[in-house]
């Protein structure tokens, strides 16, 4: 991957250039957050033309890497007011570095309100109208556009949400099936998007080689050192391709960390009917298929599809973290009802987390009642008739909050809170304080840190006020090292608690690159990129009082366990100190 893509919406020029010194041996988060340090004013508003949307695959896609997958979006979030990176499964990332292209980067405004899309080849880019696409949801856009231009190559597309460049809006990218169910759903990057009137992207790979490699066969024996340490881990060799990441429901349930009716309870009376087991059940049941990559080269397969009570599909299935801001969040214990609401989202283009802790605030509101299914599918289905209660769900929770009146909001930066209550799970409260990316799981997964399933690498207990800060700031620096490979975020696991999954990824990126990384190279990696992030969004105006929670995390003990959010105040100041 040795060229960028440079699109100037306010001119309509595309510029293809071979990637600058200074970006090299970049790709993926690392990529899209070094280019948005380096370019982007932190004071410009995100909706600015100042703002850049980048879009890179990981140092490791497009090779025969397994679970590689993982295409980087970044920007200046207009959700938190910070940097933004999220990263989607799917085909492009693979499309992309096929290509041969490190980034595509998105700049400046359209003069005019019109739609564009993006076409990639390897003859290049180049802008075409996009207008006829105007108002449609992902799932009619990527059906027209594959009418044209087939279903043998990538789609990267916003939603109604996106067009009105809604805060919490999303970028949808098409999965093995031609789909458009994968999400760069968290921070608002499809209101980015929007603002430069770019509806989608489209990316034809036809005609490319394999990408090259130093040493093709010492690659290979790696990757089968990789593979192997995640087929051989309990999580993404068993669990998930059974279950799916709805597997954690159960868990978090037992733990008592299962958020509930806007992080009042850790438990869900109702928790059997959503259940990881109910839901593949229900899936067996209805034909849909389950274990499916939703990437070329997943070896996990943790992809599934919902199908109705008429057996027909009906959209995406429900991951953990859907399924819980529409389940337990709501106190709603329908699965079929969830599913919708997911997909709804999935087609207008609107995080599930943020919508769902949208939706809870128009509960608290008493808008609606918590536990009404039909009243949230209403609010959501709001969002794509764009009207004005619409674009207040569409916004984000802290948005609707505003709005409607509600004190009891559950988010950091800006962000929406995630299925993991921060009393409980105590290392997650400190990954969703201090994370650059706001409330985010996805930047420092410390469940599995906090129950076990890492023992190799470390353990530290859920409840436990020690230890939480320092493992949060090892696993948020490996986080973004990984991030920047393309590799899953589900694999963390068997690379974090397995030698050879350690072993076997510094080993591809060595005989890719011809480098000579160590593990502690790795990690070194990830620190200075956290530290890039870090002093935008110093530099953005999200200082040390930005890190933490909502007060009453601190003040109200959650049933049953009657704990708090108590690490040190002391320690979660001295995160950064490094």
């Amino acid at each position: 991957m040795d060229k960028f893509i440079r699109v100037d919406m306010s001119t309509g020029k595309v510029n293809t250039s071979p990637i600058p010194d200074e970006y090299k041996g970049l790709g993926g988060r690392g990529l899209t957050s070094t280019v948005i340090a380096r370019e982007v004013d932190p004071r410009a508003h995100a909706l600015a033309g100042e703002n850049k949307l980048v879009i890179s695959p990981g140092l490791l896609s497009g090779t025969p890497a397994a679970c590689s997958g993982r295409l980087s979006f970044g920007a200046k979030s207009p959700l938190t007011g910070g940097i933004k990176e999220s990263s989607p499964g799917g085909v492009n990332a693979m499309k992309l570095a096929r290509l041969g292209i490190a980034a595509i980067i998105v700049e400046g405004l359209p003069p005019k309100d019109e739609l564009h899309l993006l076409h990639v080849d390897r003859e290049g880019a180049h802008l075409e109208p996009a207008g006829k696409l105007k108002g449609l949801g992902n799932n009619a856009a990527v059906a027209a556009l594959t009418e044209e231009f087939g279903d043998r190559v990538g789609y990267l597309s916003i939603g109604q949400a996106g067009e009105m460049k809604l805060a919490a809006s999303s970028v949808a990218a098409t999965d093995m099936e031609n789909r458009p169910n994968r999400h760069a759903g968290r921070g608002g990057l499809g209101a980015v998007m929007g603002s430069k009137g770019l509806k989608a992207i489209i990316l034809d790979e036809r005609g490319t080689g394999p990408i090259d490699l130093v040493n093709s066969s010492e690659f290979l024996r790696f990757n089968k050192m990789w593979s192997g340490a995640v087929l051989a881990d309990p999580a993404t060799g068993k669990g998930m391709p059974i279950y799916g990441s709805p597997s954690a429901v159960a868990i978090l349930n037992q733990e008592g960390g299962l958020p509930t009716r806007n992080f009042r309870y850790g438990q869900f009376e109702k928790v059997e009917e959503v259940s990881g087991k109910k839901l593949r059940q229900t899936l067996k049941e209805r034909g849909a298929k389950m274990t499916m990559p939703c990437s070329p080269g997943c070896v996990v397969r943790c992809h599934r599809n919902y199908h109705g009570k008429d057996g027909r599909f009906a959209g995406k299935s429900p991951e953990y973290e859907t399924l819980w801001a529409f389940g337990p969040n709501l106190e709603i214990g329908d699965l079929d009802a969830i599913a919708e609401l997911g997909n709804l989202c999935n087609d207008y283009g609107v995080d599930t987390i943020d919508t769902g802790v949208a939706v809870a605030m128009a509960m608290e509101a008493g808008i609606i009642k918590f536990g009404d299914a039909q009243g949230a599918l209403e609010l959501v289905r709001e969002i794509g008739r764009g009207s004005y209660l619409g674009r207040i769900m569409g916004s984000g929770a802290a948005t609707a909050a505003r709005v409607f009146g509600v004190a009891r909001v559950p988010v950091v930066k800006g962000q929406a809170m995630v299925a993991y209550d921060p009393r409980v799970i105590k290392g997650m409260g400190v990954t969703e304080s201090t994370s650059t990316m706001g409330a985010d799981h996805g930047a420092g997964y410390m469940v599995g840190v906090n129950l076990g399933w890492v023992p190799n690498w470390r353990k530290v207990p859920k409840l436990s006020t020690e230890g939480q800060v320092e493992a949060s700031r090892a696993i948020q620096t490996f986080q973004i090292a990984m991030d920047s490979t393309g590799l899953c975020q589900f694999t963390h696991t068997p690379l974090l608690n397995s030698k050879e999954g350690m072993e076997g990824v510094v080993g591809m990126l060595n005989t890719k690159f011809d480098w000579r990384w160590q593990e502690a190279d790795f990690m070194a990696w990830g620190e200075k990129l956290l530290k890039i992030e870090h002093e935008y969004n110093i530099a953005a105006g999200l200082g040390p009082e930005s890190d933490r929670l909502p007060l009453f995390f601190y003040k109200e003990p959650i049933a049953p366990l009657g704990a708090v959010f108590d690490v040190p105040e002391k320690e979660m100041g001295k995160f950064y100190n490094f």
